[in-house]
């Protein structure tokens, strides 16, 4: 997918999960305009390891490295360095000096796990279970024309279609009661 099309998709997930909700439902005192910025600068960062994307070009050093030991969509496009930068960052966070705030951090989550939704509609796919090697891919898109046509009108739909959205505000809010009860 190309550097456009995560922005894009990005963008209409952070718009989508506002819609339907979900970041009140993790935490109440988040900035709508702090999780937009966190998950613009985090959507083409899983792609470092590929020397030749848009943030590899510009940290060349760093993209061969990780390309050379663990591989395009491997090891940046799993969830294990999701789950690790959540742990690193709950760590940070127990300290007085947070670098990163708790809502940027959100966004930078949403840009990052939008970036490896993403990546499963091309053909090649994600090791979403790094170190295994089975690689998901939900759609096979390979046509660029046709992967902007779709990261447009997922926007669209984001911005301007509500009917479905109060039905995912639903099953938001059903699945908060049902976690409170646990």
């Amino acid at each position: 997918m190309t550097a456009e099309g995560h922005i894009l998709f990005a963008l209409s997930s952070v718009i989508l999960i506002k819609k339907v909700e979900i970041i009140s439902f993790l935490l109440q005192e988040d900035d709508y305009w702090h999780i937009i910025t966190g998950s613009l600068l985090s959507a083409l960062l899983p792609d470092i390891d590929h020397p030749k994307s848009f943030i590899g070009q510009r940290l060349k050093y760093i993209s061969t490295f990780i390309a050379k030991t663990f591989g395009h969509r491997g090891f940046t496009h799993s969830l294990f360095i999701v789950f690790l930068s959540i742990v690193i960052f709950k760590m940070s966070f127990s300290s007085i000096n947070t670098i990163i705030p708790l809502d940027v951090f959100h966004g930078i989550v949403i840009g990052y796990l939008s970036h490896i939704i993403a990546d499963m509609f091309t053909p090649y796919g994600v090791q979403l279970f790094w170190p295994y090697r089975i690689r998901l891919h939900i759609l096979s898109i390979s046509n660029k024309k046709m992967e902007r046509f779709i990261c447009v009108i997922l926007l669209f739909f984001a911005l301007f279609y509500s009917e479905y959205i109060s039905f995912l505000k639903e099953i938001v809010h059903i699945v908060s009661i049902y976690y409170k009860e646990i």
